[in-house]
């Protein structure tokens, strides 16, 4: 059932992603998979039904004394039980707590997926965020302009022209702060899916920093880090194992089990007797040998698919480790140099315009290259996030906030 709406109150990362693990419907059905696999549990230890037989025999309804047709008749009571060798009840049990261990991996694997989903459409919001901020700013700033501009025109500084092509400009900063609030909207809508929430886009918001740091840890660290809890790798290890224990039960299916029985009966001029008997299959033809080999193949097959895994594991951190930094080196050129020299350059070139020391093609040039550095800007956090994202799901917990 989805949730009611939350107010006003911008939800951060943490709380964004318990609301998802309590609401998500996927999650949600993957957990009732948990508990089919426990029930599993219980039938695999079951032990055999034990087997009942009565009869009555030489009933006699055409005996000289109607009153007495039964008087020769020859009850019979029989029950008989399997004994499972070999520890097969054991072995089931087994198998089936292996298999729910693997379900519960899978489960961690599913949850390591859609939370990365999660993560980055939260970051998408984050971005659409800065980039209509950035988009706002740039849109005021230029009003500005163009009222020392007007100012200008009316005072006979500037040509008619030069203040219509500058009122033609703004259109691209009113441009993208448009576009920034459909974006905005659509990744709160995303968010909102995920969340299986129908809480109003107006009355829904997350916060978060946005900004970039320099990784704490190195790609060695991270390897083992991976290896200790990718979910899916210990599924696969897991899998392995239990393809084993399988084998052991299909071992075990080949002996033979007796079914021991015990019956009472009378036998005129005997009032009663009983007796026992054994019943041992002969496994001549058929001893399991199918089952057997299959399952001995299904090792050697299940321990070939954990070494891909394992190799995947460790090209997942390499690729994420390798996005991760391309996107560090750009950003911290746009730290330490290009957004100062931006911001520089428009104010420099703005100052010189309006005191007509300056064209109007160098100023809108400006204005273009300071809004185009700050857009880039934004946008490469968003990457570099979106990348951390991808390394946190490569190493199976989160590394990087």
């Amino acid at each position: 059932m989805a949730r009611g709406a939350i107010g006003q109150r911008a939800l951060t990362w943490d709380e964004v992603r318990h609301r998802f693990e309590d609401t998500n419907p996927t999650l949600r059905a993957a957990r009732i998979g948990i508990d089919e696999s426990k029930a599993q549990e219980v039938t695999a230890y079951l032990r055999p039904n034990p087997d009942i037989t009565t009869t009555i025999d030489q009933i006699d309804p055409f005996t000289t004394n109607p009153y007495r047709p039964f008087a020769n008749a020859l009850p019979f009571l029989s029950a008989s039980y399997l004994h499972e060798r070999r520890h097969k009840r054991e072995l089931r049990l087994e198998s089936a707590q292996k298999g729910t261990a693997i379900a519960e991996s899978q489960l961690a694997d599913q949850e390591r997926t859609l939370l990365f989903n999660l993560r980055n459409a939260f970051v998408q919001a984050l971005q659409a965020k800065a980039v209509l901020a950035v988009a706002r700013e740039n849109l005021t700033y230029y009003d500005k302009v163009l009222g020392v501009s007007s100012d200008r025109f009316k005072a006979g500084d500037i040509a008619r022209v030069d203040l219509d092509r500058l009122q033609l400009q703004r259109v691209q900063f009113e441009t993208d702060v448009q576009t920034g609030e459909v974006n905005v909207r659509t990744a709160k809508i995303q968010l909102l899916t995920l969340l299986n929430d129908r809480t109003p886009i107006e009355q829904f918001d997350v916060t978060g920093p946005f900004e970039f740091s320099e990784p704490a840890i190195a790609l060695a660290e991270l390897h083992d880090v991976a290896l200790a809890n990718r979910p899916d790798l210990k599924a696969a290890a897991q899998t392995v194992d239990k393809a084993k224990t399988d084998h052991r039960l299909a071992v075990a299916n080949g002996s033979w089990d007796p079914t021991f029985g015990m019956d009472v009966a009378r036998n005129p001029p005997i009032p009663a007797y009983f007796g026992f008997s054994v019943t041992i299959p002969l496994r001549i033809s058929d001893r399991n040998q199918g089952e057997k080999a299959r399952t001995q193949l299904d090792i050697r097959r299940n321990e070939r698919l954990q070494e891909a895994v394992s190799a995947q594991v460790f090209s997942d951190v390499d690729s994420a480790w390798a996005t991760l930094n391309s996107n560090l080196v750009l950003l911290r050129a746009y730290k330490g140099s290009y957004l100062n020299l931006a911001t520089s350059v428009r104010e420099t070139v703005s100052f010189a315009y309006q005191h007509g020391g300056s064209s109007l093609l160098d100023f809108l040039n400006a204005q273009n290259d300071y809004r185009s550095t700050y857009l880039n800007y934004q946008n490469l956090i968003g990457s570099y996030l979106t990348a951390a994202s991808q390394l946190n799901l490569a190493v199976g917990r989160e590394v990087i906030q």
